[in-house]
């Protein structure tokens, strides 16, 4: 929805929980989903949320739950009785809930499941041992399998029972007797074989899986690159433990964008969403990597000062300086950007630094002729002396092709050492690039101007 259209939806639901029409919002519901009521619910006072739940159709206010941030759902779940809560958890998929479940302080959130069906629970529960960034963490056990023995028609049986509680039907996977997975089965198979057919004649034996204790971001990656449907989750013995669906991997391949995001403007991430972050936090998060360039960039004053000779005598000199470490801070942080970005999709290694600085080099060299031009355009326009422009074009061209190449190695290099490079290859780029700039440029000026 648009910015309107979510000011003008607001006003309507608010005017229906103060005139305390039900039925009201109960029709809303059938023209707006979950996601547009999730984009609601910051703007909604606790009171309203919980009201707005208790109204919403059972599934409907589930739905708006998973729609929400974890932290978010948690919240609004300690504002509501531990029957309520229940109830809503009891209607979200078991991963969803879990991920909320586990935000909560553990008094409340026993408090909240033992007030659950107790095979409802014990998903939860069993959910909640992994980690929250693991393949385990995002998993469902919401799936369809069938035993080696089965045949066709008794797999579709398995669809059909169970096609209202399973995160997705398009695959069926094949176990054996301790639940080792030994294949899978593709809807379309299943749909045009006989009734008789074995499972075994069917599947796919050589499924693609992924382990519990795997990264998430790893988890979805394998999926995205196989342009598969759901990806099945199992333990260190091969034994199938859940699934993770697209959906899933949508919200952690937008955590993960989001945090790298937030790592490139050298802060790190908040783990929340910014509207719930407090100023404390906010400021935790970035003031640590904020002093330590500060700290770094107080080199620029010394390159200065130990320059200060040539700058008294052909001020001209200084109208350049702003220009000439902004360029080439810009041309570092794009680069940066670039590189990090490579090394998340596995496009570029450590083995790959030599290629890779030989490659920016040329691309710095050839926008340093670019930016060289417009300097002594630039330089022309002010009215300095032509021996300062051809200064100001070569030194351009030199930080162009120092601050790209610099940027391409740096990423890389920081990664070995054990730094994330997300957090510290953009701003560490620019604080060197300024310093480093400022050389280069007196001492270019020092020889063509003859100082």
């Amino acid at each position: 929805m648009t910015t309107q259209e979510t000011a003008e939806l607001l006003a309507e639901v608010q005017a229906l929980i103060r005139e305390r029409e039900e039925e009201g919002v109960r029709g809303l519901a059938e023209r707006v989903g979950p996601a547009e009521w999730a984009d609601l619910v910051p703007h909604l006072e606790p009171a309203e949320v919980a009201v707005l739940l208790q109204w919403l159709p059972d599934e409907e206010a589930a739905s708006l739950l998973e729609e929400v941030a974890p932290q978010t759902a948690a919240e609004i779940l300690r504002t509501l009785t531990a029957p309520e809560a229940g109830e809503l958890l009891g209607d979200m998929d078991p991963d969803d809930a879990a991920d909320v479940v586990e935000l909560l302080p553990q008094q409340a959130a026993d408090e909240i499941l033992i007030r659950m069906q107790p095979s409802e629970a014990a998903e939860i529960r069993e959910l909640s041992v992994y980690e929250p960034d693991t393949a385990g963490g995002i998993m469902t056990p919401a799936y369809v399998a069938v035993n080696a023995d089965a045949t066709t028609g008794q797999a579709i049986g398995a669809i059909r029972r169970l096609v209202d509680e399973a995160e997705t039907v398009n695959y069926v996977y094949v176990v054996d007797a301790e639940r080792h997975l030994l294949g899978v089965l593709s809807l379309y198979k299943l749909m045009l074989s006989h009734d008789e057919t074995p499972v075994t004649q069917l599947m796919a034996p050589s499924t693609v899986r992924v382990r519990a204790s795997a990264d998430q971001e790893t988890a979805a990656r394998l999926l995205t690159d196989r342009n598969l449907l759901a990806i099945p989750v199992v333990d260190d013995d091969d034994h199938l433990l859940g699934i993770i669906t697209e959906d899933d991997v949508a919200d952690v391949l937008q955590a993960e964008a989001t945090e790298d995001i937030e790592r490139l403007g050298g802060s790190q991430p908040l783990n929340l969403p910014y509207r719930l972050a407090s100023v404390p936090l906010l400021v935790r998060k970035r003031v640590g990597w904020l002093l330590l360039l500060f700290i770094a960039e107080a080199y620029t004053g010394l390159v200065l000062q130990s320059f200060e000779g040539e700058l008294a005598s052909v001020v001209a000199l200084s109208f350049f300086i702003p220009l000439l470490i902004g360029t080439g801070g810009n041309v570092g942080s794009q680069t940066v950007t670039l590189v990090v970005r490579a090394m998340a999709l596995n496009e570029v290694a450590m083995r790959d630094i030599a290629w890779l600085v030989f490659r920016e080099l040329r691309v710095g060299l050839v926008m340093g002729l670019f930016m060289a031009a417009a300097a002594v355009g630039q330089a022309f326009f002010l009215g300095v002396s032509t021996d300062i422009a051809t200064a100001v074009a070569i030194t351009v061209l030199a930080i162009c092709g120092w601050s790209a190449t610099g940027a391409g190695a740096l990423p890389l290099i920081l990664r070995r050492l054990g730094v994330d490079p997300a957090v510290v290859a953009a701003p560490l780029i620019s604080t060197l690039v300024d310093g480093t700039g400022l050389i280069i440029y007196f001492e270019v000026a020092r020889v063509v101007l003859g100082l």
